[in-house]
């Protein structure tokens, strides 16, 4: 791993596409990445941990191996790229770095080949809202604006069309294997504990965020949350050049909030923009806007563009998105909330006492302990659900008033019992979904679908 600002230390990095590639999962990014790779002429074998998992029918001719013999999957390539659910750890991944071959992320390979600016967008919470702002703020125009990266679309497939600019949310895991991914601009937004089931501590978390900014220069721009101590640090020794966001003071250039206004300062520019018609709830919020204003600043919108489409946006499904209000509650569903920064985020601007909390599902490592002090001030009830609803209950013993169910439904139906006119409902769960659901976006739907059947 490289941190911001050092020089690339392997030198196992050949040009791509190669000879012959190993893609490692056969989800949506690596189904992707096999297409790219056959269209160019290269030998692709495909592998994935999953025996069922079936290859499209134009795919399938592509050589496919069961990973059991790592030296025969291997035997011949002088290329991998690992879908972004693959950990480093992982034997095929581990024996490919012993042998000396590369090891390419999709965001990078895809990057090699891409014409337009791209903007990139990691941090722990916020990076779906934020990316589809930017897209949608530099959209204004008429502009052909590719939104995509971890919240869907695989970068790579950006590549089938021309674009004006591409707006990529980054992961954590996509920068575990990248070296030349250099965007234009490149924002970190926070940074809380999240999978350190996979990173190990919040130090080797941040620095692999931190790869976000290695290859830029002078004449890129990194975007950074001053107000958030571990992002803060991290500014030095970066070559680009460095603007910030936050509610404290600004020095230099950067946005500013400050009162229900950003205020943007850029290489002698300077914009206000009112968010009194801004549609996202939450003040967390408030610095996902202040972040995709100031990089689509950056990126030379107007001010005109820029109004338009902060007020024309609409919340992102499953994140801090209400589902409806019934007998006087309001139904919030923020399933995205995987981690305790998310919920911590998403509960700060409710009101004190009125908030029912559903949370729970699988842990992440993560530490709720953190969390107690906010939900002792928020929460009227705190339901909990899932694998993870034990660890919850230890944390935050005595905070508030706790109800455990195994079943979601059974939980969001308690949740919604223990509430009363005034009160908040909200599903922000701080865990990942996997015990109970294939997804957080699975998770969401079920939310709404109880909330919706309520009398």
């Amino acid at each position: 791993m490289v941190a911001a600002g050092q020089e690339q230390t392997r030198s196992n990095r050949p040009s791509c596409p190669a000879r012959r590639a190993l893609v490692v999962g056969l989800g949506r990014t690596g189904l992707a990445v096999v297409r790219y790779l056959v269209a160019r002429g290269v030998d692709v074998c495909v592998t994935d941990r999953a025996a069922n998992v079936e290859l499209p029918q134009d795919l399938a001719r592509v050589d496919r191996r069961d990973g059991s013999d790592l030296e025969a999957v291997l035997d011949g390539v002088d290329l991998v790229v690992p879908s972004p659910g693959v950990p480093a750890s992982a034997p095929i991944l581990v024996r490919a770095e012993e042998r000396g071959v590369a090891i390419v992320s999709e965001i990078e390979l895809a990057a090699a080949s891409l014409e337009a600016p791209m903007i990139a967008v990691t941090g722990t919470n916020g990076k779906s809202t934020t990316t589809e702002l930017i897209a949608q703020i530099l959209g204004q125009s008429s502009a052909r604006v590719f939104a995509g990266g971890n919240l869907g679309t695989p970068l790579i497939e950006a590549l089938r069309g021309p674009w004006t600019a591409a707006v990529v949310e980054v992961s954590s895991f996509q920068l575990e294997w990248v070296e030349s991914f250099h965007p234009r601009v490149g924002l970190l937004l926070n940074l809380t504990e999240d999978h350190l089931d996979r990173h190990g501590d919040i130090e080797t978390y941040a620095a692999v965020k931190a790869r976000l900014f290695a290859r830029q220069t002078p004449e890129d721009v990194a975007i950074l949350n001053r107000d958030d101590a571990i992002v803060a640090s991290l500014t030095a020794g970066l070559r680009s050049t460095v603007v910030t966001f936050g509610r404290t003071r600004l020095v230099g250039d950067g946005a500013v909030l400050q009162g229900t206004d950003v205020r943007v300062s850029f290489r002698g520019r300077s914009s206000v923009v009112s968010l009194r018609k801004c549609r996202l709830l939450g003040e967390h919020n408030a610095e996902n806007v202040m972040a995709a204003v100031l990089a689509a600043v950056a990126m030379g919108a107007s001010d005109e563009d820029i109004m338009a489409g902060v007020e024309s946006f609409e919340a992102l499904a499953h994140r801090m998105q209400e589902v409806r209000e019934h007998a006087g509650v309001r139904f919030v569903d923020d399933s995205k909330g995987t981690n305790v920064g998310a919920l911590l985020r998403s509960i700060a601007g409710l009101p004190d006492g009125r908030v029912v909390l559903v949370a729970g599902g699988q842990d992440k490592g993560s530490d709720f302990e953190q969390a107690r002090g906010l939900v002792s001030r928020k929460a009227r009830c705190v339901v909990l659900y899932g694998s993870a609803r034990e660890m919850l209950a230890r944390s935050w013993n005595g905070a508030a008033r706790l109800v455990s169910h195994e079943s979601f439904e059974d939980a969001v139906r308690a949740a919604a019992d223990a509430a009363e006119p005034g009160d908040v409902v909200i599903l922000s769960p701080a865990c990942a979904s996997f015990d109970q659901f294939e997804n957080y976006a699975q998770r969401g739907d079920a939310f709404a679908s109880i909330v919706r059947a309520l009398e």
